[in-house]
């Protein structure tokens, strides 16, 4: 099953005491790169919810989680200032008004927007609790953010096999015209050299002319790069139907399609061949772009 790196998945809830929001967003990226955002308060579950996204079976992308958890019940909760953190805060906001000559606008009510400054505790510190809260707005979150992932992939998977099609289809056109090319460029090689040895007045052997003639007009032959070409689309197939990430091996696989397609294109003396090479690589070049938004 093919996924996209680029999905959006948002929760919100009220549970255990807390009104919780969790966001889930990604955009493409080679490898697997997690972060998110959660108050000190609940710093230490950032983990667990990384180790959570990865359980899900996300393994690739640019993956960035924003959590806000408001508690409801404040009974027993103390807001204290965190005064070293706060004057670390306030200076370097100085700094940056006397350096860029800024208006002086610092306040309490700007300065208080940060949260930090704040340091917020509660009476009894329940761990297990808070996850399994969070854990429930989390997990819908990841849910509509899959869901949303296996929809747009689907859409890919649509395109690129559309591209693919054309590419298989366009392979015996190019082996009728190569059939073609092969036996004229072995016509006029033979023809070029029967001249050379009568103007030289040399006699060699029939066999010999031939051979020669048709190991040189060999290598204009591509029936080896377009047996590749279809080994390529069958392994193209069976990858797509993989419920592994499949992104990577398929921008490996389109790579070595398109060095076959411009081996082609190299061999050719056709003119028409070489129309098809550049119009294939054109596709090629297509699905290329569409793979990279691929898990």
């Amino acid at each position: 099953m093919i996924r996209s790196m680029t999905a959006y998945g948002r929760a919100k809830a009220q549970i255990g005491g807390k009104d919780i929001t969790v966001e889930v967003k990604s955009v493409n990226n080679r490898y697997f790169d997690c972060s998110v955002k959660i108050s000190r308060l609940y710093g230490f579950l950032e983990e667990r919810i990384k180790s959570y996204i990865k359980e899900r079976g996300i393994n690739r992308g640019k993956i960035d989680i924003y959590v806000n958890i408001d508690l409801i019940d404040t009974q027993g909760v103390t807001v204290a200032l965190d005064e070293a953190y706060t004057k670390s805060y306030i200076d370097a906001l100085y700094r940056l008004r006397d350096m860029f000559d800024l208006r002086d606008d610092i306040s309490v009510m700007r300065v208080a927007s940060n949260r930090d400054i704040f340091a917020v505790t509660k009476p009894e510190e329940d761990t297990e609790g808070d996850w399994n809260d969070l854990c429930t707005v989390l997990g819908e979150a990841v849910d509509a953010f899959l869901a949303m992932r296996e929809a747009e992939g689907a859409r890919l998977c649509e395109d690129i096999c559309a591209k693919k099609a054309s590419l298989e289809a366009r392979v015996p056109e190019i082996e009728a015209l190569s059939r073609d090319d092969t036996a004229g460029y072995a016509a006029k090689l033979e023809a070029r050299l029967r001249q050379v040895l009568e103007d030289h007045e040399l006699h060699i052997e029939e066999s010999r002319i031939l051979t020669e003639c048709a190991i040189f007009a060999d290598k204009v032959a591509v029936d080896e790069e377009t047996v590749r070409l279809r080994s390529h689309f069958k392994a193209f197939d069976e990858m797509l139907l993989a419920e592994e990430p499949i992104g990577r091996k398929l921008d490996f696989l389109i790579q070595e399609m398109n060095r076959e397609t411009n081996t082609i294109g190299s061999k050719a003396n056709d003119m028409r061949i070489a129309k098809i090479v550049i119009e294939m690589k054109n596709e090629i070049e297509k699905i290329r772009e569409q793979i990279q938004n691929i898990e």
